[in-house]
């Protein structure tokens, strides 16, 4: 793992390798299937991110997925629990997801840039990771891109909506954020997502690997790692700046504080949980907002 100025933090949910010098590989490797996040994993992979920044002779990071996802989101099987149990209180997403957003990356600030390495499916709570993200290298047919949470009775909450919009334009945002629909890499390049689009590879068995991903994402990281240090926090700092001029976090927490706070727990957001449970389609009954 090499010697560093801090040790790193406490893991069992993810991979940490030094693929090259000054560049940090995070693999997520969640037990649930197609890397859905359960909430106690947020806050691993939070201070990840955090020591991160503070050892000096990491100046990259890449983060990827196990198996052929990226990050499918939350776990929805415990959302449900969580909802039907009614023992939440009425948190606001900045509550739920800690300061740091979904996966400690999804409103994570920062000094140094992080690439998501997308290779496989990267939907709801992925997705808010990935738009948070640097720059983005995804796999030509095997990742696709989504924000499914309005099909399930949920909101998109972790950060991710503010910087659609800034990312996308008004249209097409509402129709990723409106339609839950996913998108391949193709378009997500187009749209202005994605960075770069490489081909997918496989094993002897037919089974995808993810290696050219995460290849072409250690190449930029390399690139990046090579000029200043000091350069490259200031520079993202300032692109930062001018990205965020009003604070995609606090316009996320508006929404929780308001619309979010009076819909989560509801009829809707437990039927919408139910049916991705019983993998039938939801009935939804007409908005009490």
């Amino acid at each position: 793992m090499g010697v560093f100025k801090n040790d790193p933090p406490d893991f069992n949910s993810l991979a940490l390798s030094f693929p090259i010098d000054h560049v940090l590989l995070i693999t997520l490797n969640m037990p649930e299937r197609l890397n859905a996040l359960s909430s106690w994993q947020h806050e691993q992979l939070e201070s990840v991110f955090r020591w991160y920044d503070r050892e000096p002779s990491l100046r990259c990071a890449v983060v990827t997925g196990a198996g052929r996802s990226f990050c499918a989101g939350a776990n929805l099987k415990e959302w449900k629990q969580r909802v039907e149990a009614s023992v939440a209180p009425k948190e606001t997403p900045r509550e739920r997801w800690l300061t740091s957003g979904f996966g400690g990356l999804s409103n994570r600030t920062g000094k140094k840039p992080v690439i998501a390495a997308v290779n496989g499916p990267c939907m709801g709570g992925g997705m808010e990771m990935v738009v948070n993200c640097d720059l983005v290298v995804a796999g030509r047919t095997k990742a696709k891109f989504g924000l499914p949470e309005v099909q399930r009775g949920v909101v998109a909450s972790a950060g991710s909506l503010p910087r659609l919009i800034r990312t996308l334009g008004m249209q097409r945002a509402s129709e990723m954020a409106f339609l839950g629909r996913a998108y391949d890499s193709q378009t997500m390049q187009d749209w202005g997502l994605v960075n770069f689009v490489v081909n997918d590879d496989e094993n002897d068995s037919g089974a995808q690997t993810g290696k050219a991903v995460v290849d072409e994402a250690i190449q930029l990281a390399k690139e990046i790692s090579d000029n200043s240090p000091d350069s490259i926090i200031t520079t993202r700092e300032g692109l930062r700046l001018g990205w965020e001029a009003m604070g995609p976090t606090m316009a996320t927490e508006v929404v929780g504080k308001g619309l979010l706070a009076r819909m989560d727990n509801g009829e809707n957001m437990k039927k919408g949980l139910s049916s991705f449970a019983n993998r039938s389609k939801p009935r939804f009954v007409n908005s009490k907002l």
